[in-house]
Formats: C-alpha cells, sequence, structure tokens
C-alpha cells in the first residue's frame, strides 16, 4: 500500500449560532499548532444572505470550513500528509462549536480502493477493499470486465460492476453448483454448462467424472481474461480434452445439438430477470436436449436479498418440470447464502 496521507470530515448538526469569520480564522490556528501544521495562505468569503467559506492552504496539503446556516451544519475537511493525525482537530472543534450532533469521517488516501458490493441497501453500505486493479476494460460484447485483487478474497473477477468469483472461495460456488445436480441424479455422462466463464463448473464436472462436457459461453474475453489471471479455476479444464467450448449466444447454439443428449445442463448466467425470461423463452430448448431423468440447475441469487428474484426463477422451474428443488450455501465473498434451483425431467 502507497499511503498518501489521512483525511478527516467533520459535518455539526444542530449547531447552535452563525460564528463570525473572526471565529474560523482563530480557531484554524489553533488546529494548526495541535497538528503541527504550516499555514501558508488563507481565503476566505462570506456570502449572502448567508453561509460562509474559508480555506487554509498547508505545506501539507488543507483545511476548510463550509457553513450553512440555514440547515444547522457546519462542515470541516482537514487532509494532511503530516505525521500527526488530522483528527486533532475533532477534540478542538468540538469544545468550540456548539452543536447536537457531530458525524465523523475518516479514511487513509492510497493507493487501496474501496468497491462498492452491488448488494448493499440504503441501509448498510458494504464495500470490498481493492489493492490493485489488474485489468478493466469493456469486452466487445459489451460487458465491463474488471479483475481486482482484493485485500480479502484475491484475485476476482467482476463483471458489469457485480462480483462473479473470487478465487478464494470460488470452490463453494461451483462445488454446490455441480452438487446440487449430480445429488438428484448421479448420472455423469455428458454435461451442458451455459454461462460459467472463469471455468469453475467446468472443472467440477471433470472431478465428478463427466465423460463430454459442451461450454456454451457468449464472451471469449471472459475467459481468456479469466485464463490469465484466476488460471488456477480453470486450468484443468484447458488442459482437458473432455471440454469443447461454444462461442456466442448459447440459446442459439443448443437449437442444432441432437435431442436428449445431456444428463446435466448447468445455468450460470446472472440471476436478473432478463436472465430469467431468457432461460423462460428458451425453455423448451433445454428440454429438448436433456435426458429423462437428467437435472438442469441454475444459480438462482441470494433468497434472503432477492426473494423475489429467487421464486422468479422458482416458478420457471416448477411451471416446466414440475418439480424443484433449492439448495443454499454461503459464500464469504458475496457475503450471503447462494441458491442454485434444480429440476428432473421427467420420464
Amino acid at each position: 500500500m502507497i499511503k498518501v496521507g489521512e483525511h478527516l470530515t467533520l459535518d455539526f448538526l444542530g449547531t447552535k449560532q452563525d460564528y463570525n469569520p473572526k471565529f474560523y480564522g482563530k480557531i484554524i490556528y489553533k488546529i494548526a499548532k495541535a497538528a503541527n501544521v504550516e499555514i501558508l495562505n488563507v481565503s476566505q468569503h462570506k456570502f449572502k444572505p448567508q453561509g460562509f467559506t474559508l480555506i487554509a492552504l498547508l505545506a501539507e496539503s488543507h483545511m476548510s470550513f463550509h457553513t450553512f446556516p440555514e440547515k444547522n451544519i457546519i462542515s470541516f475537511d482537514f487532509f494532511t500528509c503530516a505525521n500527526i493525525s488530522p483528527s486533532v482537530a475533532l477534540n478542538i472543534l468540538k469544545k468550540e462549536i456548539k452543536h447536537q450532533r457531530v458525524v465523523v469521517r475518516k479514511f487513509d488516501r492510497s493507493s487501496i480502493s474501496l468497491y462498492d458490493d452491488i448488494y448493499s441497501t440504503p441501509g448498510q453500505k458494504k464495500y470490498y477493499v481493492v489493492n490493485k486493479v489488474l485489468e478493466d476494460f469493456f469486452s466487445k460484447v459489451g460487458q465491463h470486465i474488471e479483475i481486482l485483487e482484493l485485500e480479502e478474497f484475491g484475485k476476482s473477477l467482476f463483471i458489469d460492476g457485480e462480483l462473479q468469483v473470487a478465487e478464494k472461495d470460488e470452490h463453494i460456488y461451483s462445488g454446490q453448483f455441480v452438487k446440487s445436480a449430480t445429488n438428484l441424479n448421479p448420472d455423469n455422462s455428458q454435461a451442458a454448462i451455459i454461462g460459467g466463464g472463469d471455468g469453475g463448473v467446468a472443472r467440477e464436472c471433470l472431478s465428478k467424472g463427466f465423460n463430454f462436457i459442451d461450454w456454451f459461453e457468449l464472451d471469449p474475453e471472459v475467459v481468456s481474461v479469466c485464463s490469465k489471471h484466476l488460471s488456477k479455476i480453470g486450468r484443468k479444464v484447458k488442459e482437458s480434452n473432455s471440454v469443447k467450448c461454444m462461442w456466442g449466444d448459447a440459446f442459439e447454439s443448443i437449437k442444432s445439438i441432437e435431442d436428449s443428449k445431456y444428463d446435466k445442463i448447468f445455468v450460470d448466467l446472472n440471476d436478473d430477470q432478463f436472465c430469467i425470461d431468457l432461460a423462460a423463452k428458451n425453455v423448451s430448448s433445454l428440454k429438448r436436449i436433456l435426458k429423462p431423468g437428467g437435472v438442469i440447475t441454475a444459480q438462482v441469487g441470494c433468497k434472503d436479498k432477492k426473494p423475489k428474484q429467487v421464486q422468479n426463477w422458482l416458478n420457471v422451474f416448477s411451471k416446466s418440470f414440475g418439480n424443484t428443488k433449492l439448495d443454499r450455501v454461503f459464500i464469504p465473498s458475496f457475503d450471503c447464502n447462494w441458491n442454485f434451483a434444480s429440476s428432473i425431467l421427467k420420464s
């Protein structure tokens, strides 16, 4: 990690008075002395009818005040590369400014960044700590592909802002995916995988003894970037002659597949409504290529966080196959239980 400095922001809420400019001029020097920083210049402006801004240029960066009398808020900002933390300003200002509550935010300015977890809610924000950005580009099919090195979970694939797989716990996801299907029917001869560009599901199928695996993948660049940065996940797949990769729209490709070919079909698409509708639209094709007694399994997302979405997947499977089993497993990098829906094609 390369640390640039420390940043502190304070928002004093429910302030009791509108202090004059001399107050802020005096207090800025008091803070500077306590923090052992050098003030190079001070610029200030009083607005009409109300409001005041002061910015102090420091040898070590800056401090600033912004007041919002109409909202009874005084905001303070302090960024420094000095040895003393800007937090020394907090105790000084709490004594000087009459207020009801103060909102404190402090963080390091460094080479480490925070990546918003797409499953965050308005009341609970979560982030991934990113040490390095290894890849960041848009593929030819329009997907935003990122490979990020996460502090806790290692190299990880993000597509369109959503974590797809992390090298630390990918085996939990892929392992449960295949286990959900094989528990319902142990026949492991031929499998079809729709999606799953990292290769984890294909690897698990190989470990279960499948003789042939047809892997339908839309975006070759996802497979390529995973092979480059997440090679441990799909290395055995790349080395195997039992896996045949078919590029392009999977549902177009399966139109040329013979009837009753596969013991298992794994649908590793996004868990959003678009993919639910896509699966529903093509479910007759999926049934056609599945052997009687064969199993179709899809990853359907987190029931705890998106119950309606999971239920919509279950509705598609129940309507088409008349039976559905739902499994779940906790995946640390997803920070939740993840669900897999399976159905058997009855004879």
